[in-house]
């Protein structure tokens, strides 16, 4: 076992910029691609990572500091804190299930493409720690390690269903062919989006209100320019952090930045995943006629719309407000709270980019997150002790912002039931 998370270990440590393009490389050369194209296409689509790591760094970066300050000016003093994904991947990956989580999901994923069960080859291997998150859990309250690994692969199936039923949707809103997002916690959004979409649209008033980019800019002008409204975006958060003029101008243009370069990042994806795409094309037509494969991929490949970053931004203080108002809530939004626009990613385009809806359906998912952190917080500080993770002095519990999904709560109780 001590081998096998060596070898985890190792492989999730390189990251996506350097997993990706060895995946995407070994996959040109079993697709019979030339070694010159798909070194190249490998290659393009991992700078491509690289600049999107180093734009998102930026957003994170800006945007952290400036939410620890809304946070202390809020006084908010909950029992639980969200640590964040980073220290939650690593207490998933640290348990009994998440050793074993990588080689397992990507069987499972192999399996299901021989029966004709998925079209998504998902190589976002970094990303499995949710399923680890969920099995880990479950793990904790059955100490079943059966149940553990059962739930673990229930949360991956159910990536790889999700994933196949909106790539179309995905692929035409991006423009990026080829390509699906099986990421554990953006699939657990999907049906709450299109619940909250189809409800939208029997709703007067918001049925046909449209409030896409292009008509926001339109009605806007300038303002509405996603460079502007990024920057203005920024003024307003460095206010209602508190800052001093230099550190808001500095956090508006930071943020009108990350609105302005994203975009065009994900051009670059879109050149060496278009050519992977119509290689697959070609090998499959010969081979496996009428069958086509999705690439899967991170979320974070959608966070670049600007519908998606200001819905983000506005969820900011909203999840504030909603952690210190809603009754029985527990959690104390801080490690993940400046990534919020993860949590909408999915949003945007199964609501065709209309940001009132995203931020509606953002501040409703962010309830039902903010709840199930609650019912998770023992559980995972349990867990975290276990595996020798240091409660931090001013918590009493520890939580997740981005743990918090409905498909892990679901079959933690029934885990209970069963175990």
């Amino acid at each position: 076992m001590a081998a096998l998370k060596s070898v985890v270990d190792f492989i999730v440590g390189l990251g996506s910029t350097v997993m990706l393009p060895i995946l995407i490389f070994l996959l040109m050369l079993v697709l019979r691609q030339r070694l010159t194209r798909a070194v190249r296409s490998a290659l393009i689509i991992g700078v491509g990572f690289v600049g999107l790591g180093l734009v998102i760094n930026l957003l994170m970066s800006s945007l952290g500091p400036a939410t620890n300050a809304l946070i202390q000016r809020t006084g908010l003093h909950l029992t639980a804190v969200d640590v964040g994904w980073g220290v939650s991947a690593a207490i998933a990956f640290g348990t009994t299930v998440g050793a074993i989580i990588v080689p397992l999901a990507f069987g499972v994923n192999i399996v299901m493409l021989l029966l004709r069960a998925t079209r998504t080859l998902n190589v976002d291997m970094w990303n499995f720690w949710h399923y680890a998150f969920t099995g880990s859990l479950v793990y904790g309250v059955t100490h079943n390690l059966g149940l553990g690994i059962a739930a673990a692969v229930v949360h991956n199936v159910y990536s790889l269903w999700i994933a196949d039923r909106t790539a179309p949707r995905v692929q035409e809103f991006f423009g990026i062919p080829g390509i699906s997002i099986p990421q554990g916690w953006a699939v657990t959004s999907v049906p709450v989006v299109l619940g909250l979409d189809w409800l939208f649209d029997r709703i007067p008033g918001l049925r046909g209100l449209n409030a896409d980019a292009e008509t926001i800019q339109r009605r806007l002008g300038l303002l509405g320019d996603p460079l502007i409204l990024g920057a203005i975006l920024g003024l307003l958060m460095g206010f209602g952090a508190g800052y001093d003029v230099t550190k808001t101008l500095q956090l508006a243009v930071s943020l009108g930045a990350v609105m302005f370069l994203v975009p065009r990042i994900i051009a670059i994806f879109m050149e060496g995943l278009t050519d992977v795409s119509e290689a697959a094309r070609e090998y499959l037509s010969r081979r496996f006629a009428g069958r086509e494969f999705y690439i899967g991929l991170d979320s974070a490949i959608m966070i670049g719309h600007p519908i998606t970053i200001a819905a983000g931004i506005l969820l900011i203080p909203t999840v504030l407000l909603l952690a210190a108002i809603l009754p029985g809530n527990r959690t104390l939004p801080f490690g993940d709270l400046a990534a919020t626009a993860f949590f909408v990613a999915f949003a945007t385009p199964l609501m065709r980019g209309n940001l009132v809806r995203v931020f509606l359906a953002g501040a409703v998912m962010m309830v039902v997150v903010l709840y199930v952190d609650s019912s998770f917080a023992p559980l995972l500080t349990q867990t975290a002790r276990e595996i020798g993770y240091k409660i931090p002095e001013n918590a009493a519990m520890i939580t997740s912002l981005s743990g918090g999904n409905w498909v892990a709560w679901v079959l933690v109780q029934l885990g209970r039931l069963l175990g």
